[in-house]
């Protein structure tokens, strides 16, 4: 096994894992060690909670523990690029609600055109208008 990038909120971690047949799969003594997280009776637990599996098989193989079960069972959305060997866990779908319902944007910072940043935070509290292109 080599490692596998794992960013979750603001940091990233490094956890044994291989993949196969495109999914990842995490070394169980990792997830543990890396995300605080893992799986015994039928139960996904951290220091805080457990949380019940209806179906434990499709989060454990018999080799670690599936990166996108895992990220279901917690109901947080993942994107994972293999060949970088890296994946993103998002926040879970009650904490995606929370923000849209605060209706505050979340704070970011990019430079204008003549490379100075402008951060959203400076604007707070004032109406202002985003535009945003993509070539895609």
């Amino acid at each position: 096994m080599s490692t596998f990038t794992i960013i979750d909120g603001e940091r990233a971690v490094a956890v044994p894992a291989r993949v196969s047949g495109g999914r990842v799969v995490l070394e169980a003594a990792g997830l543990k060690d890396a995300l605080g997280w893992e799986v015994h009776d039928g139960l996904l637990c951290n220091d805080a909670m457990c949380i019940p599996l209806p179906d434990a098989s499709a989060l454990t193989r018999d080799d670690g523990v599936d990166l996108a079960a895992f990220a279901a069972a917690l109901d947080r959305a993942v994107a994972v690029d293999v060949a970088e060997r890296a994946a993103f866990l998002g926040g879970s779908a009650r904490e995606r609600a929370q923000a849209l319902a605060s209706q505050q944007a979340p704070d970011f910072t990019l430079p204008d055109l003549a490379g100075r940043p402008h951060s959203l935070a400076e604007h707070r509290g004032k109406k202002i208008l985003l535009v945003a292109w993509a070539s895609w």
